[in-house]
C-alpha cells in the first residue's frame, strides 16, 4: 500500500508530490498517468506566463496563492537553472470606456501587494513602441517560463526521491473506504492511504466516482493561438494584454513573448466538443453530450451570447482574429500570423451558468480533488501543492492524537 497516490502528472500533480516528499520524506508516493509521458496536456500547452495576481479579488485563493506562488516559481527556476524572466506586462486601454476598469485593476493590484502603476500613452510607447493605447497599467512582477521545463525538472527531482511514476494507466475510478482508498485503472488496481485527484479535465468524473457531491461540471474550452512570424517579432517586447471585460470570464486575445523568443497571439476561447480536442473538428460524442446537456452551459451562453458569438467568429475567421489584435498593435497583418498549438482549459461551471471563479479543492476524508485550477494554477502550483499537503499532514496528526487518547 502506498502512503499517497496522485492521479495526473501535470504540474499540480508534480508539485503536490514534491510538497508531500518535503514534508514526509519517508512516504511512499505513486503518480498514475494515462499518457506515455508527463505534462503533455494543460501544463505542456501553457502560455508560459508567471502571473502576478493583478486580476484577482483581494482575499481570494487566486490572489493569495498566485502572489506567493509567483515568487516560489521564480525561486525554483533560479535554484534549478531553468530559464525564466521577470519581464513585466502592460494592460492596455484602447478606448475611454475601459479606463474605469483599468483603475479598478490598479486598486486591486496594489491591494494584492503589487507595484502596479498607471501610465500614459507616451509612457506606454516607451515600454511597447508599437502598441496603440490611450493609457495602460504597468505590472512589473509578471514573468515568463516554460512550464514544460519546470515539469521535467520536477520529474527528475521526484525520481531522485524514489517517487514512483506509472504511465499508460488511465484511472477509471477512485473508491474510498475508512482505512484506505482503491484506485482502479483499466487493467490494474492500486491501494493508497490517501488519493489526490489532479486529473484536470477529468477531475469531476473521478470525484464523482469517489462519491463526492459536486455542484459544478468541467467544461472544456479550446484556446486557439497564432504566432507572429520571425520577421515581425520586433512588434512585441514582452507581454501585452487588453483591459478584460469584467462581465466575461476570459482575458481577451493578447500578445505573449515566450521564453524561447517566439511571440504568441491569443487565445480565442470556444467550446471544445472533446475534452482533449486540440483541432477545430475534434469530436467525442459522450464528452460533447456531457457539455451540451448541461443546463449551466446554456445559461452561460444565454448570459454571454454576444461575446460567445465574437469568440466563435474569430475561430472561423482569421481576419476577425487579426482585427482584435490590431486594437493593440495596428501594424499586425494577416500574413504576419501563422497557426500555433492550441490548448484546452478545464473550467468548472455552475448550474446557474456562472464560472467557478476561484481555485476549488474538495477534501473528502482520504481523497482530495483539485476540481477547478485554471490560470493562474501553474504559477500557483507550489502553493496549491502545499495546501493539499497541509490538509493531509494535519488530518494524520489529528488521527494520531485521537488514537493516543484512546
Amino acid at each position: 500500500m502506498y502512503n499517497y497516490i496522485i492521479v495526473g502528472s501535470g504540474i499540480i500533480g508534480l508539485t503536490t508530490a514534491y510538497s508531500l516528499k518535503k514534508s514526509d520524506p519517508q512516504a511512499s508516493v505513486l503518480i498514475l498517468e494515462k499518457e506515455s509521458q508527463p505534462a503533455i496536456h494543460q501544463t505542456g500547452r501553457n502560455s508560459g506566463v508567471i502571473h502576478s495576481g493583478v486580476y484577482y479579488k483581494p482575499g481570494s485563493k487566486k490572489a493569495e496563492l498566485c502572489r506567493r506562488g509567483s515568487k516560489r516559481m521564480m525561486d525554483f527556476c533560479q535554484i534549478n537553472d531553468i530559464p525564466f524572466e521577470q519581464c513585466g506586462k502592460v494592460i492596455v486601454a484602447t478606448d475611454e470606456d475601459e479606463l474605469a476598469y483599468l483603475d479598478i485593476l490598479a486598486v486591486r493590484g496594489k491591494a494584492n501587494g503589487l507595484n502596479v502603476q498607471k501610465i500614459t500613452r507616451e509612457e506606454l510607447k516607451e515600454i511597447e513602441p508599437h502598441v496603440d493605447g490611450i493609457a495602460a497599467l504597468h505590472v512589473p512582477e509578471a514573468g515568463i517560463v516554460s512550464y514544460k521545463k519546470v515539469a521535467e525538472k520536477l520529474v527528475d527531482l521526484l525520481k531522485n526521491e524514489r517517487v514512483e511514476m506509472v504511465f499508460n494507466q488511465q484511472v477509471c475510478a477512485i473508491k474510498s473506504e475508512a482505512s484506505a482508498c482503491k484506485v482502479e485503472t483499466e487493467d490494474q488496481s492500486f491501494i493508497g492511504e490517501y488519493v489526490i485527484n489532479c486529473a484536470g479535465l477529468y477531475s469531476d468524473t473521478l470525484a464523482k466516482s469517489a462519491g463526492v457531491e459536486l455542484g459544478h461540471r468541467i467544461i472544456p474550452f479550446r484556446g486557439e493561438y497564432y504566432e507572429l512570424v520571425r520577421e515581425k517579432r520586433y512588434l512585441v517586447k514582452n507581454l501585452i494584454y487588453p483591459v478584460p471585460n469584467p462581465d466575461f470570464p476570459f482575458l481577451g486575445v493578447h500578445f505573449t513573448r515566450m521564453i524561447d523568443g517566439s511571440i504568441h497571439a491569443g487565445p480565442n476561447a470556444v467550446l471544445s466538443l472533446k475534452k482533449e480536442g486540440y483541432s477545430k473538428f475534434a469530436f467525442d460524442a459522450a464528452e460533447a453530450w456531457q457539455s451540451l446537456s448541461y443546463k449551466g452551459f446554456w445559461r452561460l451562453v444565454g448570459q454571454h451570447w454576444q461575446e460567445g458569438f465574437r469568440e466563435f467568429h474569430r475561430s472561423v475567421s482569421k481576419s476577425e482574429f487579426v482585427k482584435s489584435l490590431q486594437k493593440l498593435i495596428p501594424e499586425v497583418r494577416d500574413e504576419d500570423l501563422i497557426p500555433s498549438d492550441p490548448g484546452v482549459r478545464a473550467q468548472a461551471l455552475n448550474p446557474d451558468g456562472s464560472l467557478v471563479d476561484d481555485f476549488l479543492i474538495k477534501y473528502s476524508g482520504r481523497t482530495i480533488h483539485v476540481c477547478n485550477a485554471p490560470s493562474p494554477a501553474a504559477t500557483s502550483s507550489f502553493e496549491i501543492g502545499d495546501q493539499i499537503t497541509d490538509y493531509v499532514i494535519n488530518r494524520k496528526s489529528r488521527k494520531a492524537a485521537v488514537m493516543q487518547q484512546n
